[in-house]
């Protein structure tokens, strides 16, 4: 299958762009930094997401991955905006097998930068959205919704002995995951799955569970 990825440099979209070659499939790139991957079977674009106008051309693409995405750095336009862009004009077509868009817990929490969390809450909308349009291609299009995920985009914290203390005591399970077990998430949402749609599965480590009641001994 061809597989288009976004934000393949670092992280989670490494880790999914790097799956899906070691399992035989053909994978296409966008990440606005340079290449971080290279094998024969991955074509690299270097472009924002955001950028309309130079999006490449890419034919027959079978299964989209949205990946690429910020906190707290003009979120609306590059996790909601740029991901419907990058759906409507590789996604929404013949050839597409699954559309994969990567949410997060904090669309159903609420708990994060107030940007943040509308700009995943609308990516949970939209995926119903396109699971409805792309049911008459056979196509199914889900979001993965991770909790905390080991990536330098989220360093600041885990570097920080206090504050990775108090985000433990947050997550029953008291790790978070790797990018690798994320994007074996995906594969499976994307590449095995063929029935589930317009569904956000949350994978959070039991965080969205947990609760703190208070009561006298």
């Amino acid at each position: 299958m061809k597989a288009l990825v976004t934000g393949t440099t670092q992280g989670i979209g490494k880790a999914i762009a790097e799956l899906f070659l070691e399992r035989g499939h053909e994978v296409i790139g966008i990440d606005r930094q340079k290449a971080g991957i290279c094998h024969e079977n991955y074509t690299h674009f270097t472009c924002d997401v955001r950028d309309r106008a130079h999006l490449p051309e890419i034919d027959g693409v079978n299964v989209l991955i949205n990946n690429a995405g910020t906190q707290n750095e003009e979120d609306i336009d590059i996790n909601l905006k740029a991901l419907i862009y990058i759906t409507e004009k590789y996604g929404v077509q013949k050839n597409i097998k699954s559309i994969l868009n990567i949410g997060s817990a904090s669309a159903h929490t609420g708990a994060e930068f107030p940007e943040y969390c509308a700009s995943k809450g609308g990516v949970l909308a939209y995926t119903k959205n396109v699971a409805m349009r792309v049911a008459k291609f056979g196509a199914t299009c889900n979001s993965l919704d991770p909790g905390g995920v080991l990536t330098p985009l989220n360093e600041c914290v885990m570097n920080d002995e206090e504050l990775w203390a108090q985000i433990m005591d947050e997550t029953p399970l008291r790790r978070w995951a790797t990018p690798e077990e994320m994007a074996e998430w995906a594969y499976f949402l994307t590449a095995t799955n063929k029935f589930c749609t317009g569904q956000s599965i949350l994978v959070d480590g039991g965080e969205a569970i947990n609760y703190n009641f208070i009561w006298k001994d």
